[in-house]
């Protein structure tokens, strides 16, 4: 049974931010569409038109129950975005509620599709848009950029939705492609990320000795790897080089 509305849904009102959004997908008619939380259905109806195909997904019965009626021509799957079979799709667009923000992400990014039009809690955006050796910069912004190029469309003031959020939104383009870099373990390299960062304000040879348990390395697995890298902090890290890590262990 799907899981109630997030109470962290926040319905996008403002009718110009909407057509921007839709803009962005730069849809020529042919596409296969993914939308996240169709809500009140302001992108929807932007969308439905200017596709080939157009798959809408909702957690709420009666907001599904709405979108069903108004756009016929849209597929409506009433279920958790978390949960859900997604079908096939070139395009997603969506107005993500915050608390399904990661989840969504890398579910999206487990399909080939084209690209990716998607607002965030400007907070989230800013940690898939970090450099290295700022605070932002973390295992999020290193795993989706190994699947996707991002890029920063506009922000988004809390005025444009209702209920009103706490915080502004930021909308992102994420591009899926095959990562920039040699990989030859990717499940290895996520599991690495995933430890090192729990540990982040330790040196990498340290939060590796201290999450063997996250990654099944051994202490001579560690110390075999390149000593200037792990006397660095994972927040220091580029993505090469955590994918230059994980190859030497691969």
């Amino acid at each position: 049974m799907p899981r109630r509305p997030p109470r962290d849904q926040h319905f996008l009102i403002d009718e110009r931010v909407a057509d921007r959004i839709a803009g962005y997908a730069e849809l020529s008619g042919d596409e296969r569409v993914l939308e996240i939380g169709g809500g009140t259905g302001v992108l929807t109806g932007r969308l439905v038109d200017r596709c080939a195909e157009l798959t809408v997904v909702e957690v709420d019965g009666s907001l599904a129950s709405g979108l069903e009626k108004r756009y016929p021509s849209a597929k409506v799957v009433h279920g958790d975005a978390l949960d859900v079979e997604y079908p096939d799709f070139d395009v997603c667009v969506s107005n993500l509620p915050y608390s399904v923000s990661s989840g969504v992400t890398f579910r999206l990014l487990e399909h080939d599709f084209d690209r990716a039009v998607l607002m965030y809690q400007r907070e989230f955006a800013e940690r898939l848009l970090a450099e290295p050796g700022t605070k932002e910069y973390g295992r999020l912004t290193v795993a989706v950029n190994l699947y996707s190029s991002v890029e920063h469309l506009e922000d988004v003031p809390r005025a444009a939705f209702r209920p009103r959020p706490r915080v502004d939104s930021s909308v992102v383009l994420l591009r899926r492609r095959a990562p920039p870099y040699e990989v030859r373990d990717e499940e290895l390299l996520l599991n690495l990320l995933r430890a090192v960062f729990t540990q982040r304000r330790k040196k990498t040879r340290n939060g590796l000795l201290n999450t063997l348990h996250m990654t099944g390395l051994d202490e001579e697995r560690v110390n075999s790897l390149d000593a200037d890298t792990l006397e660095r902090r994972p927040e220091d890290l580029s993505p090469a080089e955590f994918a230059g890590l994980s190859n030497q262990l691969a």
